[in-house]
């Protein structure tokens, strides 16, 4: 079965549309499509952008299960003036399992965060 960077990638590459083109419209760097073409669950907004630019619906090519939220991700419950802060209850986490599936995601979202940063650095200060 594929993964969602499979998906992805198989999508981008029948679409026509070159990875320079989805780059350039995303402003990341071609290291970083290609390292999300590696990854097996993907950030919504990411494969929306990118369904956006290709003219594609992902919403049919991953199954329920992919779509499902990371573990980590959680819906804020809307909070009464009744409530306080330290009232909310925290949702119990799965061991070690679902955190270092946590740690691999905030590793690649750092990973993009700084390459988005130094291509900033790049358009403000120019090469050096």
């Amino acid at each position: 079965m594929s993964h969602q960077g499979q998906i992805l990638q198989e999508a981008i590459k029948n679409s026509g549309i070159s990875i320079t083109r989805i780059v350039d419209e995303l402003g990341i760097t071609r290291p970083t499509i290609y390292r999300k073409f590696k990854e097996e669950t993907l950030d919504y907004t990411f494969v929306t952008r990118v369904g956006d630019i290709i003219g594609h619906d992902f919403s049919n090519d991953f199954t329920a299960l992919q779509q499902a939220p990371l573990p980590f991700v959680s819906s804020a419950a809307p909070v009464t003036p009744l409530q306080s802060v330290t009232q909310r209850s925290v949702p119990l986490q799965q061991p070690e399992q679902d955190c270092v599936k946590q740690l691999m995601t905030l590793q690649t979202k750092y990973i993009s965060l700084l390459e988005a940063y130094n291509e900033l650095l790049l358009k403000v200060y120019g090469p050096r």
